[in-house]
């Protein structure tokens, strides 16, 4: 047998040493956090070296931002053809995804992260929330469209409100109801009407 047919084509072992570092990140933010993390910690547990890392990242920033994108699910963009409707939708994804153990756990993570590290936070920014804003824009877009909501509303500072209730009832739960229909009662002081 060649050295040739003893080794694996170059793809798949890319794509799995790929999954191996952002599995590694995973684990260590959980364990010692983004500060404490070094890319040497990543690169042992992933069972990789440092230049593979380097390859295609330019640091831990980026690195820890495509290990929790990584874990994200996709981008939903509802059109039930109702804004309350497209708001739930919404509201139960984020839920989905935040009210896990690991969702909060990576919650946490991202907002200790952000406020110490500012690279981190520009390249969650560009890489996370950008996405979901622009995503959530043609929401409230369709939303004009059908005269629910005013034409001069800004679907950006909305998403930024949404976000901030979302963030400031997972830490601070309500104790008289669920999160989701908390979430749904601070939106409507938003909306209004428009939530149905």
């Amino acid at each position: 047998m060649t050295d040739a047919s003893k080794k694996p084509p170059g793809r798949p072992r890319s794509a799995q040493s790929h999954q191996a570092m952002l599995q590694a990140t995973l684990e260590l933010l959980a364990e010692v956090g983004f500060e404490a993390m070094s890319i040497d910690a990543i690169a042992d547990r992933a069972g990789v070296g440092k230049t593979t890392i380097y390859r295609r990242y330019n640091g831990k920033e980026e690195l820890t931002a495509d290990a929790i994108e990584s874990i994200r699910e996709e981008i939903v963009i509802p059109d039930t053809g109702k804004l309350g409707s497209d708001i739930d939708v919404l509201i139960k994804n984020a839920a989905q995804m935040t009210l896990s153990p690991l969702g909060r756990q990576t919650v946490a993570m991202i907002i200790s992260s952000a406020s110490s590290n500012p690279g981190f936070a520009q390249i969650y920014w560009t890489k996370y929330l950008q996405p979901r804003r622009q995503a959530f824009a043609v929401v409230i877009e369709r939303a004009k469209a059908r005269n629910e909501v005013p034409m001069d509303l800004d679907p950006d500072l909305v998403f930024d409100a949404m976000s901030g209730i979302m963030l400031y009832a997972l830490i601070f739960q309500p104790t008289s109801e669920d999160w989701t229909a908390y979430v749904r009662r601070a939106l409507s002081l938003l909306f209004g009407d428009a939530l149905g």
